[in-house]
């Protein structure tokens, strides 16, 4: 196997969501997971680089949409894709995700086949030239 996995950062306040999308996930990653947004980014800021940044927006303390400008203001990690992992599912979350530049919003509860599809299909998207 090796390191040539892409590495996902998973962020959720939730134990038992945590446990499902790394069950799912780590069939197919190297995933990373944290319980909250401060754990994050002291991670990021530490050095890691993940290939896509999957993040709850329902968190105490700092929730998803706090935590992804943060994310978004280290340089190193701009071009990181960020997909909100989230039960909310109301159309101005999907709009306000879609206008901040977030990646996915993919709704739980999900199927395990649909999340790896999404997270395929976001991972082998071209980097669009800045």
């Amino acid at each position: 196997m090796g390191n040539d996995l892409k590495k996902i950062l998973l962020v959720d306040d939730s134990e038992i969501h945590l446990v499902i999308a790394e069950n799912i996930l780590k069939r197919e990653y190297d995933v990373t997971s944290v319980k909250s947004g401060a754990e994050a980014l002291g991670l990021l800021s530490k050095g890691l680089v993940p290939n896509l940044i999957l993040l709850d927006i329902l968190m105490p303390d700092m929730d998803g949409w706090e935590t992804y400008n943060k994310i978004k203001g280290i340089s190193l990690l701009q071009n990181v894709p960020i997909a909100f992992l989230t039960s909310l599912d109301g159309i101005r979350e999907k709009l306000y995700a879609s206008r901040i530049g977030a990646a996915d919003l993919i709704t739980k509860p999900y199927e395990g086949e649909d999340l790896l599809n999404r997270i395929k299909g976001l991972l082998e998207k071209p980097e669009v030239a800045a």
